[in-house]
C-alpha cells in the first residue's frame, strides 16, 4: 500500500493488474474500427462478369477505393459514364499498378462485375491497357 496524492491509500498491486486489460481492450478496439468501417461488396453481381470498350475520362487515385470513370459508346450514338470501383491504392500497387497507367482518353477494355441495380458501373475485374497488358483491379 502507497498513500496517494490526497492521502488515500492505493494498493499497486491492483491498479497494475488493470493496466495489461486495459491496454488489450484498447487494441482490439482500434483494430475493430477500420474492420466495421470497410463496406459490403453485395452491390455487385459477382456471378455476372461484363465486359464494355470505352475511353477513360477520369481516375481518382484515393483512398479507401480507387475509381476509374470509363465513357461506353452508346446505341444511340451518345456515351454512358461507367464508374469503375477497384481495390485501394495500396493493394493496386502491390500488385504492379502505377498512378499514372491510365490517363484521360486512353482507350480501355474493362472487365467488370456490375452493380444490382441496374446502374452504369461495377466493381473491376480487369482492364486491358493501350498497350495490351491486361491486370486485375
Amino acid at each position: 500500500m502507497v498513500e496517494d496524492f490526497d492521502g488515500s491509500s492505493v494498493n499497486l498491486h491492483m491498479r497494475s493488474r488493470y493496466i495489461p486489460f486495459a491496454s488489450i481492450a484498447a487494441a482490439v478496439l482500434a483494430l475493430a474500427g477500420p474492420v466495421h468501417a470497410h463496406h459490403s461488396f453485395a452491390m455487385f453481381d459477382k456471378n455476372r462478369l461484363v465486359t464494355v470498350q470505352g475511353k477513360v475520362s477520369k481516375v481518382e487515385w484515393t483512398n479507401p477505393h480507387v475509381y476509374i470513370f470509363v465513357d461506353v459508346p452508346d446505341a444511340k450514338g451518345g456515351k454512358t459514364q461507367y464508374a469503375l470501383e477497384c481495390n485501394s491504392p495500396n493493394v493496386l500497387m502491390r500488385t504492379g499498378w502505377k498512378p499514372t497507367m491510365l490517363k484521360a482518353g486512353d482507350a480501355v477494355t474493362v472487365g467488370l462485375y456490375p452493380l444490382r441495380n441496374g446502374q452504369p458501373g461495377g466493381l473491376l475485374d480487369t482492364v486491358t491497357l493501350p498497350d495490351g497488358r491486361k491486370i486485375k483491379g
